[in-house]
């Protein structure tokens, strides 16, 4: 049998970039995608992807360019992720709601060719850009692409080259580069920096095309499914469903803003199936004002991750007639890696007692060899009776590549490394039972007995009255792009309020801190130095 080699007859790397291709012979004539009035077939997108591509060879983008942009989910953000590794470059999505010191970061760090900007994010752009200018030693300033409303043309521009027009004067014929080598890198994605400082994350073709099969088959995407796109594109490229719904010929809802009202018309509208978002747009959803409410005429998919759902809102959530589905993630696993996969058997328990079980997540993605939870001190792996406390290790062909000139923090991620402990989630989820409480997070903060002790962070609905507040205050807790709360940030203010009212107080009322309930924590978050686990490929990250 070793006499029978590989040839092009019987294999092609692997890449999602093909999806599109297939997508424009089977489902040629129906619609891609719908953004306000505007609607596109898939023939027409692939159309204008080879157009694109070619301008942007024509731009001289070579292959391992780094092609970055900064838009919402609108047409030109979703047909990026074609015609960008279509031209051999590598795909760059920034997330929208950075300021300009860290969209300068980004852009140095990869050395961006080109830029899309969104004309929405102008402003941020610019400034971006005169910030990258003062920085020694930064690269060439890249090319600067406007993406004007295709619905709506405002004339915005910043230089001479502005999205539509390359698409326009593209050649619809251009064969797209050829995926020699499936290890190629075809998208760079920077952390939101919830647990650490953010890096550059680099995902192959062969890792993109797996993650993208995995999560369309174990979600039960059918054929034709109508997709809104509610979560940011920019998060590990919609969690790769940018290329899911084409291998499925579905079609893509657009919009701008995920308010409650743009989200309900839309569902309405075009019979929205699938959508995929942080567990913060539940509350977005529950909070509507009955003039922006609609009634749903079909059950709507879910797929929510970023930070765990509690089942008290998973509970109310479901009752409107979304049914969820909870994965949980992380940047460097190409987005989801483990899900909560549902058996039928639980459909008959009671309301709370399957919120309960969906609020889980502890089932692999199918492109994942390997998942564990290890003890941090024995390395060994803990029981599986869904109490015991351990660190999460991931295994398989949906890891990244590594992180982008960054061979320490490489190595590092793939052997043992110690984590926060995940008790925390399991005090969230009891505060979150609680009617008069919208978000909660916890964190560790310095105790003189115990080590370190829970410290809770709780923002309250806005209906209180000001007597019962006396626990915390009602406060936004601090977020980043993807929705997620920014725990670092309350460590930080909880060891600073530890430190400022004493050993034995609790944190200062006039902090956002207010008052916390302090209980010895288990202490296997701390870190300690581990020997590798396996072999390549395993990575182990904290969970949040």
């Amino acid at each position: 049998m070793d006499m029978l080699p590989k040839c092009p007859a019987n294999y092609t790397p692997l890449t999602p970039t093909t999806f599109l291709k297939r997508a424009a012979l089977c489902y040629a004539l129906s619609h891609l995608s719908h953004y306000n009035n505007v609607q596109f077939t898939w023939s027409q997108t692939y159309d204008r992807c080879r157009r694109l591509a070619y301008s942007l060879r024509a731009l001289n983008i070579a292959k391992n360019d780094v092609v970055s942009v900064l838009a919402p989910n609108v047409p030109a953000m979703y047909e990026m992720h074609f015609a960008v590794p279509m031209a051999g470059a590598v795909l760059n999505t920034i997330n929208t709601r950075l300021d300009a010191k860290n969209i300068a970061t980004i852009l140095r760090h990869s050395e961006a060719k080109a830029f899309f900007v969104d004309y929405q994010y102008l402003p941020q752009a610019v400034e971006a850009l005169k910030v990258l200018m003062l920085i020694e030693g930064s690269p060439q300033i890249p090319l600067v692409v406007v993406i004007d409303d295709i619905a709506q043309p405002t004339g915005a521009r910043l230089g001479a080259l502005e999205y539509e027009e390359l698409v326009l004067n593209g050649n619809p014929e251009f064969d797209p580069v050829e995926v020699t080598d499936e290890w190629d890198s075809i998208a760079l994605n920077y952390t939101s920096g919830t647990t650490s400082a953010p890096k550059g994350v680099v995902y192959s073709h062969r890792g993109a095309f797996l993650s993208t099969m995995s999560l369309v088959l174990q979600w039960q995407m059918k054929s034709e499914a109508v997709y809104l796109w509610s979560l940011p594109m920019f998060h590990c490229n919609g969690w790769t469903f940018t290329w899911g719904v084409a291998a499925r010929g579905g079609t893509n809802v657009c919009i701008r803003n995920t308010c409650a009202a743009d989200m309900y018309h839309a569902i309405v509208q075009h019979k929205v199936t699938h959508m995929c978002c942080a567990p913060i747009v539940f509350n977005i959803l529950l909070d509507a004002k009955p003039n922006e409410r609609r009634d749903l005429v079909a059950p709507v998919e879910i797929l929510t991750g970023g930070a765990p759902p509690p089942a008290a809102l998973l509970e109310k959530i479901e009752a409107l007639g979304f049914h969820v589905t909870h994965a949980y993630g992380l940047t460097e696993a190409t987005g989801p890696a483990l899900v909560c996969e549902w058996q039928a058997k639980w459909d008959n328990l009671p309301n709370e007692s399957r919120a309960v079980l969906k609020s889980r997540q502890g089932i692999s993605v199918l492109t994942l060899a390997d998942v564990d939870v290890k003890d941090l001190n024995s390395m060994a792996s803990v029981p599986r009776d869904g109490r015991t406390i351990g660190e999460i290790v991931l295994r398989g062909s949906s890891i990244m590549k590594g992180y982008y000139k960054d061979p320490e923090a490489t190595a590092k991620a793939f052997r043992m490394v110690g984590g926060e402990n995940i008790s925390s989630v399991e005090v969230e989820s009891v505060l979150y039972k609680h009617p008069r409480v919208l978000e909660a997070a916890v964190v560790a903060m310095p105790h003189p007995f115990y080590g370190e002790a829970p410290c809770a962070f709780v923002s309250l609905r806005k209906s209180l009255s000001e007597s019962e507040r006396e626990v915390v205050f009602s406060e936004d807790l601090p977020k980043n792009a993807n929705g997620k709360i920014e725990k670092f940030k309350l460590r930080e203010l909880a060891k600073k309020n530890s430190t400022s009212s004493g050993s034995d107080s609790t944190p200062s009322q006039s902090s956002p801190a207010a008052k916390s309930q302090r209980a010895p924590m288990n202490r296997g978050h701390r870190k300690h130095p581990q020997e590798p686990l396996h072999q390549e490929h395993v990575i182990a990250m904290s969970r949040l």
